[in-house]
């Protein structure tokens, strides 16, 4: 599999189990000891917008590096957080395509941050079981997982979809000035 300038056919998703597809998403992926960590969380809020336009333009027919690049770079907790706060009610159904379809073609090591991101937006939506099976998804690819956790409680503790969608919204100018400006 190539990624330069190959996108992606919906009948031929690239699996999650495609070495090649797993070398290319492990070259993005961030640890809290990599180099120029600042850089690449910028790097990886930049790809979040970026596939999201690919993904409102395209569909599914997006850049397999970009999508690579995308889920290694979720492992930061920064680029998740940014990418929890992309959307909005215009571009929510875009985000959510695009979350499901990572979510289904995630390596393991790399399902968590983007399960969490899709239990969010079933949980805005109000399907409540959806988020809980996207929990129970990164459950499964890391049992630690802090946001996994978190979302449980949250979930669980009946707080209204609405108060939830408004603290994301609030957050996310906090999280971009993090990437952005520090």
């Amino acid at each position: 599999m190539t990624t330069e300038n190959t996108y992606v056919n919906i009948n031929a998703l690239p699996l999650a189990t495609d070495s090649e597809f797993i070398e290319s998403v492990n070259t993005f992926g961030l640890t809290a000891f990599s180099n120029d960590l600042n850089l690449l969380q910028r790097d990886g809020a930049t790809a979040v917008i970026d596939l999201s336009k690919q993904f409102a333009d395209r569909g599914y027919e997006c850049d397999i590096e970009l999508i690579s690049q995308v889920i290694g770079r979720l492992s930061d907790i920064q680029v998740r957080d940014f990418a929890m706060g992309t959307h909005n009610a215009q571009t929510f159904d875009v985000y959510w395509n695009m979350w499901l379809y990572l979510l289904r073609i995630a390596p393991n090591s790399y399902v968590a941050p983007v399960a969490c991101l899709f239990a969010t937006l079933a949980y805005e939506r109000g399907e409540s079981e959806l988020a809980y099976r996207a929990l129970d998804r990164a459950t499964v690819d890391d049992p630690k997982y802090a946001l996994t956790i978190l979302l449980r409680r949250v979930f669980g503790s009946g707080w209204p979809a609405a108060a939830f969608a408004a603290m994301r919204v609030e957050l996310h100018p906090k999280v971009t000035a993090g990437i952005f400006e520090g």
